[in-house]
């Protein structure tokens, strides 16, 4: 990702170019870092899913977060707030609670007052009739200074409300529940 610095012909002519290189190369090296490490954030946030260590997740948003899944379910909806986002990630923990996600990839860019990541994901889950259950999405993150301000989920909505249908038919009555908003 190129790095553009901006300096006047003053500026420039007081300056050798070597100068001017140095500077581009250390505010692109510092970008690569920076990305590495988001990305890292990145992956190590799909395994605390996993976890179920939603403390740690949320403590990386905002207050006042904008989370959306899409779908009409028990999952779907739209969150605002850090409260209605540990909510639904402990209804998720309740109605997928073998979940495991898996990070395929991952994209950063931006710089730290606005940074875009991209994660391509795999989820698998066991039915509560023991029959086996996979998705895969993409969740596209924006970041501002550390925090996340939005997440958008996107997968196969259809299955997530089909995989509810089931585990609802299998005694499990939250999977019938009204999205949680805010």
């Amino acid at each position: 990702m190129p790095v553009h610095t901006q300096f006047s012909p003053r500026e420039r002519a007081r300056w050798p170019q070597s100068l001017f290189d140095s500077v581009k190369h250390r505010a692109e090296r510092n970008l690569t870092m920076y990305h590495t490490m988001v990305k890292r954030i990145a992956t190590k946030n799909f395994e605390r899913v996993n976890e179920h260590d939603y403390d740690a997740i949320l403590k990386d948003c905002a207050a006042e977060i904008h989370h959306r899944f899409g779908g009409d379910h028990a999952l779907g909806g739209e969150r605002h707030d850090r409260d209605a986002l540990r909510r639904w990630f402990e209804r998720l923990g309740r109605l997928l609670p073998t979940l495991k996600l898996t990070v395929r990839d991952v994209w950063v860019k931006g710089w730290p007052h606005n940074t875009t990541v991209i994660v391509r994901w795999i989820g698998t889950q066991d039915l509560p009739n023991g029959a086996p259950y996979e998705n895969h999405g993409v969740h596209i993150v924006r970041m501002r200074w550390g925090k996340a301000v939005d997440i958008d989920a996107n997968e196969d909505s259809q299955l997530v409300a089909e995989y509810l249908k089931t585990a609802a038919a299998q005694g499990l009555q939250e999977a019938l529940a009204e999205p949680i908003v805010s």
